[in-house]
């Protein structure tokens, strides 16, 4: 199957690729309820030293840069409570941390979680997280113009292979909330 962005080779049902996923993506995959169904989450198979927006946007098509989403992972803190969230933002755009995140959190200080927490705690390759198959409670904090997007590009839960699905789907995610102003 061709995908509906790209230059990839094939695209195949996300569902039917179970194997080559994050354990926790598959199963995230194998549970899922959305209004989107899951065949239109689709797999395509990409070179891990190519997982890098910049460079993945130049390897796979011209158009994928402004296609594509990044999933970060945030630390809030309040006192001693600290509360991780996933923030996914177009990647031609950065996450307004100590502003729309800060605030939504309702925490006193938010930064980007250190790399060694953001793997670690999302059971994700770094440079292939993904808001599909997070641990239950995280808030998934969603920007406006992601939820419209026709088609994204998203990670895998590793840095070989990425996931091409509708920006509803990903507002409709477990913990999802859909902000205006999240990625600046």
């Amino acid at each position: 199957m061709r995908a509906p962005i790209g230059n990839f080779d094939e695209a195949r049902p996300a569902a039917d690729c179970l194997d080559e996923l994050n354990p926790a993506v598959a199963e995230a995959l194998r549970a899922w309820r959305g209004g989107v169904p899951a065949e239109q989450l689709l797999y395509v198979d990409t070179d891990p030293e190519k997982a890098d927006t910049a460079v993945f946007a130049e390897t796979y098509g011209p158009g994928l840069l402004e296609a594509s989403a990044n999933c970060v992972v945030v630390a809030g803190k309040r006192g001693q409570a600290v509360t991780l969230a996933a923030c996914l933002v177009l990647s031609t755009t950065r996450v307004d941390v100590n502003g729309a995140v800060r605030r939504h959190l309702g925490v006193r200080k938010a930064s980007f979680a250190p790399m060694d927490t953001a793997v670690g705690e999302s059971s994700m390759e770094y440079g292939g997280i993904t808001p599909i198959g997070l641990p239950a409670g995280w808030p998934v904090l969603v920007d406006a113009a992601v939820a419209d997007a026709p088609h994204l590009v998203i990670g895998s839960g590793r840095r070989r292979g990425k996931l091409i699905v509708p920006g509803k789907a990903l507002a409709e995610l477990p913990g999802a909330e859909v902000l205006d102003g999240l990625g600046i």
